[in-house]
C-alpha cells in the first residue's frame, strides 16, 4: 500500500501501488472542472471524462466526493464493461482506516442492501421475460391501428373522435411506460438493442428524443426530489416545494401568487406538460445538440447520420409524418393538429398524475448525502397494487422497488417487494403504500402546504379564510378548516381544462370535417324568394356552417 495521496495527482501507474486518500482530502473536489468520486473503495478523477459520459456529465457528477458504488450498480448493466472505462481514470483508493461512505452514514444499512440486492442477482430478478415486453409493444401498436381504424370505419364525428383520442392516449401512455423500460436497460441483455428499440418507442411512436429523456430521467433517479439535482422537483420559481416554501417566504420572494398555487397547478400542470414543457424541451435539446455537432468535421456526411441528436431528430420527424398523413385525410390540417392537441394534453393528465404520486408527497430539499438506499426511500412510497394498477401505471406503482432496482423488469417487482420490506422493517425505515386515489390526492397536498407557510411567510399576502392546513402527521387527507369537506373533492378540478380543450376540439374537428366536405345547395327557405323580402332575413347566418343541415 502507498501512501497517503497528494491531490492532483495524476493517474496511477500500472503494477505501482495505489496512492491511498482519505475523506477529507476527497471532499474538495466536487467543482465543476475538478470531479473526483469513489467505487467499491477506489478513487476516480473523472474531471475530463465526465463530459464524454454516456448519461451525461451532470448525472455523474451528481456523485462528486461521494462513495457512488451503489448508484454504479444500479446504472449498469455489464459491470466488467463499463470498469475498462474506469481503470485509465483510477488515481488512488481509500486509506484502511477510512470508512467507505463518508458522512454519518448506516455501514450496516449499506451492507444489507448490497446483500439484498446479491439475493435477487441470485433469484434472476434482473432477467426480463421477451414474451411481457412484445405483449405491450403489441398492444401499443394494436392500439394505434384501432384509433385509425375508428375514424376510418364511422367517420370524424363527434364520438368516434372522442374514442379515437382516449384510445391515442392510452396508447402514448404505454409507449411512456415502455420506452422506460427499454430506457433502464431492463428488456434485453445488450444495451444496444435496449437504446435502439427505445428510439423506436420513443422517436417513431411518440415523437419525442430518447436521450433527452434519459439525460433528464437518469438525474432523477440518481438524487430523486433534491434541488438543482433532479429536474423533476427543479420547479421554482413557477411552482414551490418541499424547503424551497420555506427559502422563499424567508427571503419574501413573490414571483407568482404561490398562496393560489394549488389552482393554478391544475391550469398549467397537468394539461400542458407534455403538450408545452416537454416538446419544447426535446427540441432545444436535440438542436443545441446538433448545434455541437457541426464544428466537428468528424460530424460531416454519412457519419453525421450515426449522430444520436440527428438520429432522434429524424425518428421524431418520422412520427409526426405519419400521425399527420393518417389524420388530415379526415380532419384537414387545423382538424389533425387539434386532434394532436387533445392527445398530447391526455395523455399530460395520465403522466402528471401517475409518475408524480409516489415523489411530490415526500421529502423534497436540498442535498443531505445519504446513502443509496435511504436516498431512495425518503422520496419515494408505493401505491397498493391490482392487475389494472399496475397496467395503467407501467408498474410505477412499485415506485420503491424500481428506485431501488432501475435495471430490473418490472414484473419481477412483486417478487422483490418482500425482501425490501423486511429490510425496511429491519432498520426502521419508511416503506409507505397508499391506495390509489389517495396517492392522487396527496399530489395536491404540498402545493397546498406553501399556502399555509404563506400566513406566515407572506403576511402581506391576502389568503382566503379558512385557511387549509396540513394534518400535523402528514398522513391522510387535507381538510379544509371548520368547513368538513375533504381535500379529496379537490381532485375532481383536474380533468375539467382537458374536458373543456377535448370538447371545444372535437366540436372544430366536426365542424371542419363538414366545412371541408363538398358543398351542397341549401335548399331556400319559404318566403326567401318573394320579391321586396328584407336581404337581412333571406342572407345566409354566418353561424349556420357550425351546425348541421
Amino acid at each position: 500500500m502507498g501512501d497517503v495521496g497528494e491531490p492532483g495527482r495524476g493517474p496511477a501507474q500500472p503494477g505501482a501501488p495505489l496512492p491511498t486518500f482519505r475523506w477529507e482530502q476527497i471532499r474538495p473536489h466536487n467543482l465543476p472542472g475538478d470531479k473526483w468520486l469513489v467505487i467499491e473503495r477506489r478513487v476516480y478523477d473523472i474531471s475530463r471524462w465526465a463530459q464524454r459520459h454516456p448519461g451525461g456529465s451532470r448525472l455523474i457528477g451528481h456523485h462528486g466526493a461521494e462513495d457512488a458504488t451503489d448508484a454504479f450498480h444500479a446504472f449498469h448493466q455489464d459491470l466488467n464493461f463499463v470498469r475498462k472505462f474506469l481503470q485509465p481514470l483510477l488515481i488512488g483508493e481509500l486509506a484502511p482506516e477510512e470508512p467507505s461512505q463518508d458522512g454519518p452514514q448506516n455501514a450496516q444499512l449499506v451492507e444489507d442492501f448490497r446483500a439484498l440486492r446479491q439475493a435477487a442477482e441470485d433469484m434472476k430478478l434482473f432477467e426480463a421475460k421477451p414474451a411481457f415486453f412484445a405483449l405491450l409493444l403489441g398492444h401499443i401498436l394494436a392500439m394505434e391501428v384501432l384509433a385509425w381504424l375508428t375514424i376510418y370505419l364511422l367517420g370524424p364525428g363527434w364520438v368516434p373522435s372522442t374514442l379515437a383520442a382516449l384510445v391515442l392516449a392510452t396508447s402514448q401512455a404505454q409507449c411512456w411506460c415502455l420506452q422506460h423500460d427499454l430506457g433502464h436497460t431492463s428488456v434485453f441483455r445488450k444495451s444496444q438493442w435496449n437504446h435502439l428499440a427505445q428510439q423506436f418507442v420513443m422517436g417513431q411512436l411518440k415523437g419525442f428524443s430518447a436521450h433527452w429523456w434519459n439525460f433528464r430521467h437518469f438525474q432523477h433517479h440518481a438524487k430523486p426530489n433534491i434541488f438543482h439535482k433532479d429536474p423533476d422537483v427543479t420547479v421554482a420559481p413557477v411552482f414551490l416545494l418541499g424547503e424551497s416554501s420555506v427559502e422563499y417566504g424567508r427571503k419574501k420572494r413573490r414571483y407568482l401568487p404561490y398562496n393560489h398555487q394549488h389552482l393554478y397547478f391544475f391550469l398549467i400542470g397537468p394539461p400542458l406538460l407534455t403538450l408545452v414543457n416537454f416538446e419544447v424541451e426535446n427540441l432545444a435539446y436535440m438542436l443545441v445538440c446538433m448545434r455541437w455537432m457541426l464544428p466537428f468535421p468528424a460530424a460531416s456526411g454519412a457519419s453525421a447520420l450515426l449522430h444520436p441528436p440527428l438520429q432522434d431528430l429524424l425518428w421524431a420527424a418520422s412520427f409526426y409524418s405519419r400521425f399527420f398523413l393518417c389524420y388530415i385525410p379526415f380532419y384537414g390540417v387545423p382538424g389533425a393538429l387539434l386532434l394532436f392537441v387533445a392527445v398530447r394534453v391526455l395523455e399530460s393528465h395520465w403522466f402528471v398524475w401517475i409518475t408524480q404520486m409516489n415523489h411530490i408527497p415526500k421529502e423534497i430539499g436540498h442535498e443531505k448525502h445519504r446513502d443509496w438506499a435511504s436516498s431512495q426511500l425518503a422520496a419515494t412510497c408505493n401505491v397498493e397494487p391490482s392487475l389494472f394498477i399496475d397496467w395503467f401505471s407501467g408498474h410505477l406503482n412499485f415506485q420503491i422497488e424500481h428506485h431501488l432496482f432501475p435495471t430490473m423488469p418490472r414484473h419481477n417487482y412483486r417478487r422483490v417487494a418482500p425482501l425490501v420490506k423486511a429490510l425496511c422493517a429491519k432498520h426502521g425505515l419508511n416503506y409507505e403504500v397508499k391506495p390509489f386515489l389517495t396517492a392522487l390526492v396527496d399530489i395536491v397536498g404540498p402545493f397546498l402546504l406553501c399556502w399555509c407557510l404563506n400566513s406566515c411567510c407572506f403576511p402581506f399576502m391576502t389568503l382566503p379564510s379558512p385557511v387549509i392546513r396540513a394534518p400535523a402527521t402528514g398522513q391522510g387527507p387535507i381538510r379544509r378548516a371548520g368547513s368538513g369537506v375533504p381535500g379529496e373533492w379537490l381532485i375532481f378540478l383536474a380533468p375539467l381544462p382537458v374536458i373543456g380543450l377535448l370538447v371545444g376540439s372535437l366540436r372544430a374537428l366536426h365542424t371542419g370535417s363538414r366545412v371541408a366536405g363538398p358543398r351542397r345547395r341549401r335548399p331556400k327557405r319559404e318566403g326567401q324568394a318573394r320579391a321586396g323580402c328584407c336581404p337581412a332575413l333571406v342572407s345566409p347566418d354566418p353561424r349556420s356552417r357550425f351546425y348541421s343541415s
